[in-house]
């Protein structure tokens, strides 16, 4: 009998020939509807058993890049203010990624960015202090702070309905910076990385916002956030269209003549993590965590939120992989690691439940911890896990050590 599986994944479990990602990865995890059920779009493998993700990577070396960066010269000479105005928009919390951009497009190419920050859920102190260095190391920045009452309630919600403590948080980083850019007029936003780099091949480089569907919407009531329709959130939850609206896009209404450009920084410029990390240290102050990441074995990757490491435990639960897999796979892709040893990386902590800040957590959404672990249990999909005398464990492994390998 075929074993159930939940979530639109793959029933058969693969893992790619170069890294130790898996056929079970979502291409985008930032959804507006409730995702249990639906068909989720999953990373893609070649015939020879390679991810889009490694694919993707290795068309770098084919990639001009002097040739692109001339590309970037001339769209921000374009686009660049002469009486100082803001000329472009760069969304982020302060960490490496986010300063690296800023930084280039201000102090290296002559742009005047403005930044825009949608607040972690729970600022870690070292997140907190990035932030400040980065803003300190020479830019303008608008911080949102969003209804604390709303946020609370989403973010349970989001793990209640999805186990997907991020969702809300997500959803809110990508719209706030379409809705800046409207209010300020600012004709460019740039992101980071091409999503192309994490297996998704349709994402773009550049776009207008009017294009992207994503960005808006026309019927308020079919939108879903945590899980629950907009209507199911004023009706039982008693909260209003105007409680939600910062965590909406803007209506298609309002996008309708806009001529605001989508970029990706990544497109333009070689991105390597490792070097953009460094970067961000050398230039705005940045710092790594001074402990290593609980559920991996690096320090300074998504560290500016205490939910941060609860969000890639749950991607462990409902997709078998941990944040070691992810870690790993981007240092195989870079060369800065071989596969055996991010096996090995994978083995040890991929999994590794974040207790660290865990009880802070449950605490702040009102949600008991045992409820937390009865909810882990029930997102495991069958295909995926088995419980081994009251021991959850996979099915597959990348190191071929699961329970049906």
């Amino acid at each position: 009998m075929a074993l159930e599986t939940k979530y639109g994944l793959p029933s058969n479990v693969v893992f790619c020939k170069k890294c130790v990602m898996s056929n079970q990865r979502p291409v985008s995890e930032v959804e507006f509807k409730h995702t249990i059920g639906t068909k989720k779009r999953t990373m893609a493998f070649d015939e020879e058993g390679i991810c889009d993700a490694c694919r993707a990577n290795e068309q770098k070396d084919q990639i001009d890049w002097k040739k692109r960066e001339e590309e970037l010269l001339k769209l921000l000479d374009q686009y660049r203010s002469k009486d100082g105005s803001y000329d472009c928009l760069v969304p982020g919390s302060g960490g490496k990624d986010s300063a690296f951009q800023a930084h280039v497009l201000k102090y290296k190419y002559g742009m005047n960015p403005l930044t825009v920050t949608w607040p972690p859920i729970l600022y870690t102190d070292y997140g907190y202090k990035n932030w400040k260095n980065w803003i300190d190391s020479g830019f303008d920045n608008i911080s949102f702070n969003r209804n604390g009452k709303v946020m609370k309630l989403l973010t349970r919600l989001s793990i209640e309905n999805l186990l997907h403590p991020f969702q809300t948080f997500m959803l809110g980083q990508k719209n706030l910076a379409p809705k800046i850019a409207l209010k300020y007029g600012i004709p460019l936003i740039f992101y980071g990385e091409n999503e192309a780099e994490y297996g998704n091949p349709i994402a773009d480089n550049a776009s207008s916002l009017r294009d992207k569907s994503y960005y808006s919407f026309n019927n308020l009531d079919e939108i879903y956030l945590g899980g629950v329709s907009v209507r199911e959130l004023r009706e039982k939850y008693q909260v209003t269209n105007s409680d939600l609206m910062s965590f909406l896009p803007a209506p298609a209404s309002e996008l309708s003549n806009s001529s605001i450009q989508v970029h990706y920084l990544g497109y333009y410029l070689r991105w390597t993590p490792q070097e953009v990390y460094y970067y961000a240290v050398e230039n705005t102050g940045f710092k790594a965590r001074p402990f290593r990441t609980q559920g991996t074995y690096s320090k300074y990757n998504s560290i500016d939120d205490k939910i941060d490491d609860l969000h890639y435990y749950t991607t462990f639960i409902k997709f078998g992989i941990g944040r070691a897999t992810y870690d790993a796979s981007q240092e195989i892709r870079n060369n800065h690691i071989t596969r055996e040893e991010a096996c090995a990386l994978v083995k040890k902590f991929d999994g590794e439940f974040p207790d660290k800040y865990f009880n802070e957590i449950m605490e702040y959404i009102d949600m008991k911890p045992e409820r937390f672990h009865e909810l882990c249990a029930e997102f495991r999909s069958p295909h995926l896990w088995k419980l081994d005398n009251g021991t959850w464990k996979l099915r597959h492994t990348v190191n071929k050590d699961g329970t049906d390998d």
